[in-house]
């Protein structure tokens, strides 16, 4: 189970950022996995950001091991555990904004959870990431201030 709500959403053109979601989803015994994907006809640049990863209600005194499986730059699949919960001594996790780039799936490899998952959904529109870069470029350096001489 997944959930969006959306949090931000500008549609200016010179804001490279479309869309600002609440993303969340809930791995158990019985869904042990969930995939995060967008459209691949989108033209937009899509991040998953993750903040935290937690025992839910109903949890067992157990291990759970929650895997990230993505890809890497080279389009290699990578599977990276980045949770192991236990509700007597680690029932919550921050990730601090961990940002993965859908495809991107996430497995409860061992336990049976309820582990919930949260983060944001961040949409950036690929033209106004490249005008935005463009408009950094014409900018003129700043020189330092010259220091002016005490006259006594």
């Amino acid at each position: 189970m997944a959930a969006f709500l959306e949090l931000e959403s500008r549609g200016a053109a010179d804001a490279p950022c479309l869309g600002n979601f609440a993303f969340g989803c809930e791995l158990t015994g019985s869904t042990r996995s969930y995939t995060f994907k967008v459209d691949e006809d989108d033209d937009s640049e899509h991040i998953l950001a993750l903040s935290v990863v937690c025992l839910t209600a109903g949890a067992k005194d157990e291990c759970n091991v929650v895997e990230v499986v993505g890809r890497d730059h080279q389009n290699q699949e990578v599977a990276v555990p980045v949770a192991n919960l236990k509700l007597s001594c680690q029932p919550m996790l921050s990730l601090n904004n961990f940002q993965l780039q859908p495809p991107v799936t996430f497995h409860l490899k061992s336990g049976s959870g309820p582990v919930h998952l949260s983060g944001q959904h961040q949409i950036m529109h690929r033209r106004a990431l490249s005008e935005s870069e463009e408009s950094e470029e014409e900018l003129s350096p700043v020189m330092p201030a010259r220091k002016q001489r005490r006259r006594q």
